[in-house]
C-alpha cells in the first residue's frame, strides 16, 4: 500500500477544518497557507470531498468550507475513499491475476494486510485526530513556560594593565 500525498493532504486539511470551523467557515486560502499545500490542489481535493457529502461549502463573503457532519461521524478511510485513494497493498489491485493470470503466492497475505488497514483507517475519526491536535496544543502551551537558563560562562574581566616597572 502507498498513501499518497492525495490522501495525506486531504486527512491534513480535514483536520486543519475541524481545529478550525467553530469559528466559522474555513477558506482553502487559509488551509493553503497553513498547511503548506497548493490552493488549487486543495480545491480538486475539496471537491470530491464536498461530493462524498463529507464538507459544505458557503460561497460569499465570509465564506468557505465547514464539516457536513460531526468529526465523530467522518473517518479517516472515508476521507481516503472520498479522494479515490486506493487502500491496496495487492500487487495485482485484487483482481488475483498477478502471476500469470492466477493469483501469487502472498495475495492472501497482502489481501489481510489489506483489511486490517482500512479497519484501523476505519476506526479512526476526525474528531480523534483533531482532539490530538488540541491535546498536543495545550501540552506544548504549558510547557512553554520560560526557565531561567544557566550561565555557562562568563564575560572576561576587564584587565588592567599591572606592570611593575
Amino acid at each position: 500500500m502507498r498513501l499518497t500525498t492525495k490522501g495525506r493532504f486531504a486527512v491534513t486539511a480535514m483536520i486543519d477544518l475541524g481545529l478550525r470551523q467553530d469559528k466559522g467557515p474555513v477558506t482553502l486560502a487559509a488551509i493553503s497557507q497553513r498547511q503548506k499545500i497548493s490552493l488549487s490542489y486543495l480545491e480538486q481535493l475539496f471537491g470530491r470531498l464536498r461530493r462524498h457529502e463529507l464538507v459544505e461549502s458557503m460561497r460569499g463573503p465570509g465564506g468557505g468550507y465547514k464539516l457536513a457532519r460531526g468529526g465523530k461521524d467522518i473517518t479517516v478511510a472515508d476521507i481516503i475513499y472520498a479522494v479515490d485513494e486506493p487502500i491496496d497493498a495487492t500487487q495485482c489491485g485484487g483482481k488475483q491475476n498477478c502471476h500469470d493470470d492466477h493469483q501469487c503466492m502472498t495475495h492472501e497475505l497482502w489481501a489481510s494486510l489489506n483489511r486490517h488497514m482500512v479497519d484501523f483507517l476505519d476506526s479512526v475519526t476526525l474528531q480523534d485526530l483533531v482532539d490530538e491536535q488540541r491535546n498536543k496544543r495545550t501540552h506544548v502551551s504549558a510547557e512553554a513556560v520560560p526557565v531561567r537558563r544557566h550561565v555557562m560562562f562568563q564575560e572576561p574581566r576587564a584587565v588592567t594593565d599591572t606592570t611593575v616597572a
